[in-house]
């Protein structure tokens, strides 16, 4: 009888291999100190999923998507998940610290000088063309991380509903998540999509699919 491969491993949404807290802090630091507005997010991609690839892409936008439910800041969520992720509390506490550390610091020492200097129109320039860049920022991410929910309908539908809800007809968020929040959870429910998709719904389950129905035909 031969032996079946081995089974792929599922995509991992802890590294491997152990990260020390230091690291965690120095990056998310690093992401604080150069970041803008809030193009936090897209630094925080840029460092922890494609330089030091802790997570991959998936993990990422899982991670921003319960961000994006939570009350407080995203950005502090997110450092508060992907720490927790990497090194469980000690790395929340690093990720949250090393990202607020830098603004706090900037902001103490420019908060002393803003009162002489409000009025000055090369700072009210400066200050214009650093929003434009966030947003900026902001479009990149939202195209890169969310190219597979633009690729569906459904997805498609439940995006336009929350832009005309909120920009449009000025309907409070937390209305808009509470009213389309249940809609989505009902249609992407595991049970509506199992039996028509089987194991092909989740690509690392298929795989162990596969190989066990190679291993029971040998």
């Amino acid at each position: 009888m031969d032996s079946a491969r081995p089974l792929s491993p599922i995509p991992n949404e802890r590294t491997t291999h152990r990260i020390e807290v230091g690291a965690i802090f120095k990056t998310f630091f690093t992401a604080g100190a150069i970041s803008f507005g809030g193009g936090v997010v897209a630094y925080l991609r840029e460092y922890v999923v494609h330089k030091q690839q802790w997570l991959d892409d998936e993990s990422f936008l899982d991670a921003l998507e319960l961000s994006e439910t939570l009350p407080g800041l995203n950005s502090v969520n997110m450092s508060v998940i992907i720490g927790d992720r990497l090194r469980g509390i000690p790395g929340a506490a690093a990720a949250v610290v090393g990202l607020l550390l830098p603004g706090m610091v900037v902001m103490m020492t420019l908060g002393v000088l803003w009162s002489e200097q409000r009025h000055n129109p090369y700072l009210r320039a400066l200050l214009v063309g650093v929003a434009a860049s966030a947003v900026g920022l902001l479009l990149t991410v939202t195209l890169q991380l969310g190219h597979r929910q633009f690729a569906r309908l459904a997805d498609l539908v439940f995006i336009a509903a929350t832009f005309v809800a909120v920009s449009l007809f000025k309907i409070s968020l937390v209305i808009v998540l509470l009213t389309l929040g249940p809609l989505a959870v009902w249609y992407y429910r595991p049970a509506a999509h199992a039996s028509s998709e089987g194991p092909h719904l989740y690509p690392h389950l298929r795989e162990r699919f596969h190989s066990h129905r190679a291993h029971w035909r040998h």
